[in-house]
């Protein structure tokens, strides 16, 4: 029986029951007599055995029947939870956790689950020395969770064949020595294929490829980001091949590591990558699974719907189909204005409050709750927290704020970075805490809401709040900022420059922080989503910060601009006004155009100059046409020749060619078939 059509299913289900799982075992933890949840967590287990059973994951299944186990000696009475046990059941799941990860990355779930049957095994057997033998169990959990560069996609798999092996085995005998190298290019390499074809054209003249990873069809038609992995065998040396390598220009650095082939854990990899390499070029088709779902409260009747599965691909060729349309649709409404003629304009009126419709319904099925992201952060903060030696309390609200599916997928990297920064720099220890007149544990608060059309997140912790002091002490420590002007800072300037690339404040460099990444990283990534995110704190009292978003990244609201000849889109979202000034009104401070906007200063921008648009030779009004916008408190003033109108428009990228255009963020196409560029408000303002 073909069991590759439902892989998929499995992964998803599996991930769900996982979830569930450590969800239920926080809860348990903080209430062990609660055998209600114990159920909760046996049939999730239960169901989890099942199915690696039935697909085939005997790794799996073995270790999750040895915690089903201990799961029914504990809602039976006959165990009784202590921190041991649970940190054994923890650890247990993270390895089943790496085993679905291996699962959806396309191995075959095996890993070595010895001792974490040892130690269930003993928990039933009643044989406490065992069970505070912990080491083993952890080393197996910390070779099972995949790391954050693992997820990343700059995997260290080899992916090697028996076939391959014998190869490299017989080429070590006969002298060859056997590399392993990561290939990076440029940010900026726009032909990333042609420039890995001269790679491997320069290792085939020193020796021979065994294997490429992605695969070299994937790498000739750019299905690749900036890097690619080879497994080589040369005569050369190391360093020969790197210069060889790096004399071919936009290569950003080369990694090469020797492969021991006498090591048993690369012996053991190799094994499980032979399998993973075959099952990765297997089709595994997505068939969309109906479930029914029951609903119940306490007031109410069961409810009962139905639901489908739908491939997140499915919805983004939906999204691109639908977003053509909305293109002919501004088309169309021109050519019916234009025309004068009734009878079309109606029609066209009545399209465009279907086609509305439509696109709410297309935008609403892309919405996923935040929860699908926040639910992995409890676990997180209780690891984190324990090997901090802090107590520490994640509140979480607004768990059913929902986001479009992009957007969601990038900020979970962001939110982890704020979260290990509060539970490490902002909540004190117990015994700080305790002298400060504080509850021993700490709180942190993760809330997300919607205002307008943003979603905000906040994470707020009760801690010690920021330094001011030490703060502006490494920024000129840095020279990000000179002590001339240091002491004219406020304390909101002096919170964002914990933004500034490389800054930290840690003592000491250690997994969590101190070494400079961190804060840098997540302001880019959210303003790479239109978005930002701001900082406030009071000492001794705490942090918040708050990041917000857009709601949706393909279609959005603009207000459409004339410059001389040339048309651009100001996203609305970042407009607070559009006003008209007199050049009397217009005044000069600090060399600086500004002018006076509701009793507050705010500095003139003009497109024309940015974008050095070329003069048309128009006769200009006598008027001065200002598009007023903000990023948090501060604010700009755009000028512009007039303002032509709001309109939904459809945000496309401007393409690998054009990367990194000041001040702008993407195109969209008129209804007349031009084409708009919109303008990156934050770039102006900053």
């Amino acid at each position: 029986m073909d069991m590759n059509q439902y892989l998929d299913m499995f992964i998803e289900e599996s991930k769900e029951h996982l979830q569930s799982i450590n969800q239920n075992l926080l809860q348990l933890e903080n209430d062990p007599d609660n055998i209600q949840i114990v159920n909760e967590i046996f049939r999730s287990a239960h169901t989890l055995k099942g199915m690696a059973a039935t697909m085939g994951f005997e790794d799996m299944a073995s270790l999750t029947h040895e915690a089903e186990n201990v799961l029914d000696l504990i809602r039976n009475h006959k165990l009784r939870i202590n921190s041991d046990i649970m940190d054994i059941i923890f650890q247990s799941v993270d390895l089943i956790e790496g085993m679905v990860y291996n699962i959806s990355e396309g191995g075959n779930g095996t890993a070595d689950v010895s001792g974490p049957v040892a130690k269930l095994r003993a928990i039933v057997n009643g044989d406490l020395d065992a069970i505070k033998e912990t080491g083993g169990t952890e080393q197996a959990a910390k070779q099972a969770v995949p790391d954050e560069s693992l997820a990343a996609g700059t995997s260290r798999h080899y992916m090697l064949d028996d076939y391959a092996l014998t190869v490299m085995k017989q080429s070590k005998e006969t002298g060859h020595n056997l590399y392993w190298l990561q290939v990076e290019l440029r940010e900026d390499c726009i032909l990333k294929a042609a420039r890995a074809y001269m790679v491997f054209d320069q290792l085939e003249a020193h020796g021979e490829i065994i294997k490429a990873n992605p695969s070299v069809e994937d790498i000739e038609n750019e299905r690749f980001d900036n890097s690619f992995e080879v497994v080589y065998i040369s005569k050369s040396g190391a360093e020969e091949i790197r210069q060889a390598i790096e004399s071919i220009s936009e290569i950003h650095q080369v990694h090469i590591e020797t492969i021991d082939l006498t090591s048993p854990s690369h012996e053991e990899v190799s094994h499980a990558r032979q399998e993973a390499s075959a099952a990765a070029e297997q089709t595994v088709e997505r068939k969309p699974a109906v479930e029914q779902q029951g609903a119940a409260s306490s007031n109410k009747k069961v409810s009962t719907g139905k639901t489908i599965r739908v491939d997140i691909e499915r919805l983004d060729v939906l999204m691109n189909l639908f977003s053509e349309l909305v293109i002919d649709r501004g088309r169309l409404e021109q050519l019916a204005r234009e025309s004068g003629q009734p009878e079309l304009q109606e029609t066209v009126e009545h399209m465009s409050r279907i086609s509305g419709d439509l696109q709410s319904i297309i935008l609403t099925m892309r919405m996923v709750p935040v929860e699908q992201v926040f639910n992995r952060f409890p676990r997180m903060v209780r690891d984190l927290a324990k090997e901090l030696n802090k107590k520490v309390n994640l509140e979480i609200f607004g768990a059913e704020t929902e986001l479009d599916r992009t957007v969601i997928d990038e900020i979970g990297d962001p939110l982890v970075h704020l979260l290990r920064n509060s539970i490490d720099h902002g909540i004190e220890s117990p015994e700080k805490r305790k002298q400060s007149g504080k509850s021993e544990e700490g709180t942190i608060q993760l809330k997300a809401y919607h205002s307008g059309n943003h979603v905000f997140i906040e994470v707020r912790d009760d801690g010690q709040g920021i330094n001011k002091e030490k703060v502006l002490k490494k920024a000129i420590e840095r020279g990000i900022v000179g002590a001339a002007t240091a002491d004219s800072l406020s304390d909101k300037q002096i919170y964002e420059l914990l933004f500034s690339s490389g800054f930290s404040t840690a003592d000491v460099i250690s997994d969590i922080s101190g070494r400079g990444v961190g804060l840098d990283v997540v302001k880019t990534k959210i303003e790479s989503l239109g978005g930002s995110v701001s900082v406030d704190s009071k000492q001794g009292e705490g942090t918040t910060f708050l990041i917000q978003l857009p709601l949706t990244l393909s279609i959005i609201s603009a207000m459409l601009v004339q410059v001389e000849n040339e048309k651009y889109a100001v996203p609305l979202s970042s407009i607070i006004e559009t006003a008209v000034f007199r050049p009397d009104e217009i005044m000069t401070a600090h060399r600086q155009k500004v002018i006076d906007f509701r009793g507050r200063v705010v500095p003139l921008v003009s497109l024309k100059e940015i974008f050095q648009i070329p003069d048309s030779g128009q006769k200009k009004e006598d008027e001065v046409a200002v598009v007023i916008v903000r990023k948090g408190e501060k604010m700009a003033g755009l000028v512009v020749d007039s303002f032509i109108g709001q309109q939904e428009i459809v945000l496309k990228s401007l393409g690998k060619y054009l990367v990194n255009v000041f001040a702008i963020s993407g195109a969209t196409i008129l209804g007349d078939g031009q084409v708009a560029l919109i303008i990156d408000c934050n770039a102006l303002i900053k």
